[in-house]
């Protein structure tokens, strides 16, 4: 039964609040009809309108040389030089990948491959950055188990493949997995497309799939926080067909080496709503569509389910007049639908039909822009005192260094993700260069000599003790890890994940890590093009640790120099950029040995940071550096283990002496910011010498690579195990937990 009278009860069901609802009433000048609540209710909800976190998202920086398209379109471009461009954007599937992890997982990967195609670009690869509860219980590896083969089946079916990402495990995030993915395309810079609705009498066409009713108020779901009875809402979650975006995919591209398109617009969250209210808003002019004409698998739909469904690989375009003919023979050759189903007009309205009659009508740019933005009020939480108090007197000394560091290795955070990546199809089309499980991601570009690196980061531990100085190192290392692959940092995404933002406590932390990564930015001269709001991730109260997840690309000019983190030449000199300090706070030896999230993350000057990497990256360029590892989780003990396991088979030993009078543990396996541990000749240790001096940086001398056995010696402790320990220990971390 559709209701005919909005009550209070049926606004609030919405999602929608009283004074909300005045606006509402006030734009319209009017009482809204069902499918004009619900399609306010979808464009005004925070998954949509962003409007808690616009006021500090205004604050970062957006512009650069190399920006062609910041936020604001489907995803951010970059001019990378040889007339191309890099398009990139990362995005959530939090909500539903609780809901149904599988389908979850699968229409994230589906929806964000669309943000870069619908400008233009050829999708090349995905990265994903997951969390989740521990391992050890049975619901978290259930969850585990269907996002991870959610990502797999649906990237690996479509053909664009997951090259790399992140997971971390922590108890917060037991009923709030999150599900990160980012997706990067290459296009012609000349051949951009936007989601720009112009042309008054222009034809508006529908491509794609059919609608179903899956996903109807999926936007109105991802803005609410959970408790016992959300896994019920499955119906809420999309459902993803690979292969038919697949098919999207070549109808698109091919359309797009023509004239015939205007404007392009992937529907993903809102449907129909979002697709035509967002290109209307954008050009400054108004839609007109009648439902009559979609193209559906279910009978029976309701104009309301019409505009709110979330049924995936669907496409509005904006054709140029006379070319309706043109753009139906392609889509029907690749077996999809298209099918013209309005027109631009002057108007400014989005204005609904059903069979020529109207059942919604309203300002496009009240929809797209006229969401009422909050200041909402922050407060740092009390906890935070306390949680910064580590008195390191009280923190007793490892009995056993050898044992502790193997400790760390088989930690889930830590350990070797094969158990993951290997279910991906990494090495599709044979571009990957440095493969996953290293620092970046290198992947060759098309027509020459240069590659990209990409790398995602982000620590939810630190962001919980200091979300500014937390977020800063997020970005930080991001860049780190670019450059220890050889490439310059260019420019971020980013996918910000927090509790309720009606929370004073959870607004501080979303406000400080915007402010974090602004600082960074600025400072790493990294522009922000684009990214993700994901709020409301608690469930009964709980929220998740603030996770800000940063995706960072990269250009080198020349493959050659990419670069790997693991030691393969006998003999080579150990080194490490950087220095190491007396700290502690918020790390994982402390999670994994005594269960403590505790104290300051480590401290980080962002102009020494961008020496280290100015460093690093002079001495790839001039060839002398064979491994580039940079030192966080797990300190420089792991840092230095990671680089003696090479892949499939090829590793090696080490043997180092450190000095130093700060605590040994904390120089083992403190996580001191801006270190980057390096491989190289004996011949080239006076080049990197100079190249260290000439940008102020400290370097030591650490060792040597080689034998089968992994030694690190200091003042007050010696390590000494066979490679074939930490071998087990790393490799088989992560499975053991999962069984296998």
């Amino acid at each position: 039964m559709i209701p005919s009278i909005i009550t209070p009860e049926l606004v609030e069901s919405h999602g929608l609040t009283a004074e909300e609802y005045d606006r509402v009433r006030s734009i319209l000048g009017r009482e809204p009809n069902l499918t004009e609540l619900g399609i306010f209710s979808a464009m005004w909800s925070e998954h949509c309108s962003y409007k808690s976190s616009k006021v500090h998202l205004a604050t970062l920086p957006t512009k650069g040389p190399r920006v062609v398209q910041g936020p604001g379109e489907n995803a951010g471009v970059l001019d990378i030089g040889d007339g191309l461009a890099l398009v990139f954007k990362m995005e959530s599937h939090n909500h539903p990948s609780f809901i149904e992890p599988y389908q979850g997982a699968a229409t994230g990967v589906g929806g964000i491959i669309r943000d870069i195609f619908t400008m233009g670009a050829r999708p090349i690869a995905l990265f994903d950055s997951l969390r989740f509860g521990p391992l050890t219980d049975p619901k978290n590896r259930y969850l585990f188990g269907g996002v991870v083969a959610g990502i797999a089946g649906y990237g690996n079916a479509v053909g664009v493949p997951t090259v790399g990402g992140e997971v971390f495990f922590a108890e917060p995030y037991s009923a709030n997995p999150l599900v990160n993915v980012m997706c990067v395309g290459i296009a012609r810079k000349d051949r951009l497309f936007f989601a720009r609705a112009g042309g008054i009498g222009n034809p508006v066409i529908y491509v794609g799939a059919k609608t179903g009713r899956d996903g109807i108020h999926g936007a109105t779901m991802a803005s609410e926080s959970f408790d016992e009875e959300s896994e019920q809402r499955r119906p809420t979650v999309q459902v993803g067909d690979p292969f038919r975006e697949k098919l999207l995919i070549e109808a698109c591209l091919e359309l797009m080496e023509g004239d015939d398109l205007v404007a392009v617009q992937d529907m993903g969250a809102a449907g129909l709503t979002c697709s035509t209210a967002e290109m209307a808003s954008r050009g400054g002019t108004g839609i007109e569509i009648d439902l009559a004409l979609v193209p559906r698998r279910e009978a029976g739909m309701t104009p309301y389910e019409l505009m709110l469904s979330e049924s995936q690989e669907r496409m509005l375009v904006v054709a140029r007049m006379g070319s309706e003919r043109r753009v139906k023979e392609v889509f029907e050759k690749w077996d999809l639908d298209a099918v013209a189903i309005g027109r631009v007009t002057d108007d400014g309205l989005l204005r609904v039909l059903d069979h020529g009659k109207v059942v919604a009508e309203t300002p496009a740019t009240a929809l797209a822009d006229g969401a009422p933005v909050y200041r909402r009020p922050m407060v740092p939480p009390e906890e935070r005192v306390d949680g910064h108090r580590l008195d390191l007197s009280t923190v007793p000394l490892p009995d056993d260094y050898s044992g502790t560091l193997l400790d760390l290795l088989r930690s889930p955070n830590i350990a070797c993700k094969e158990a993951i990546w290997e279910r991906y199809d990494h090495m599709l089309f044979l571009n990957t260069v440095v493969p996953p499980g290293s620092d970046a991601v290198v992947l060759r570009l098309p027509g020459g000599q240069r590659a990209i690196a990409v790398s995602t980061d982000g620590n939810g531990r630190y962001c919980s003790l200091n979300p500014y100085r937390g977020t800063v190192i997020a970005v930080a290392e991001a860049a780190r890890n670019v450059v220890c692959a050889g490439g310059e940092p260019l420019a971020i995404t980013n996918c910000l994940n927090f509790g309720s933002p009606e929370r004073p406590t959870v607004m501080w932390q979303f406000a400080e890590a915007v402010r974090g990564i602004g600082d960074a930015c600025r400072a790493l001269q990294t522009p922000v093009t684009g990214g993700n709001v994901s709020l409301y991730n608690e469930t009964s109260g709980n929220a998740i640790f603030p996770t800000p997840i940063i995706g960072m690309v990269g250009l080198l000019h020349d493959v050659a120099h990419a670069t790997g983190q693991w030691f393969t030449t006998e003999g080579d000199l150990v080194a490490i950029l950087g220095e190491t300090l007396e700290e502690l706070g918020a790390s994982e030896y402390l999670a994994v040995r005594l269960g403590l999230v505790r104290g300051e993350p480590p401290s980080i000057d962002l102009a020494r940071e961008r020496a280290v990497q100015a460093a690093c990256l002079g001495a790839i360029r001039r060839g002398i550096v064979h491994a580039a590892h940079d030192c966080s989780d797990g300190g420089l003990a792991v840092a230095l283990a990671e680089s003696c396991m090479g892949r499939a088979g090829s590793s090696i030993g080490v043997d180092v002496e450190l000095g130093g009078t700060i605590r040994p543990d904390a120089l083992l396996f403190g996580e001191s910011q801006s270190r980057i541990l390096l491989s190289l000749k004996e011949s080239d240790w006076p080049m990197l010498q100079g190249i260290a001096a000439s940008h102020d940086v400290p370097l030591q001398r650490l060792g040597r690579v080689g034998g089968t056995r992994f030694r690190l010696q200091g003042p007050t402790f010696v390590i000494d195990l066979p490679l074939a320990d930490l071998e087990e220990a790393w490799r088989n971390g992560l499975a053991s937990v999962l069984g296998r």
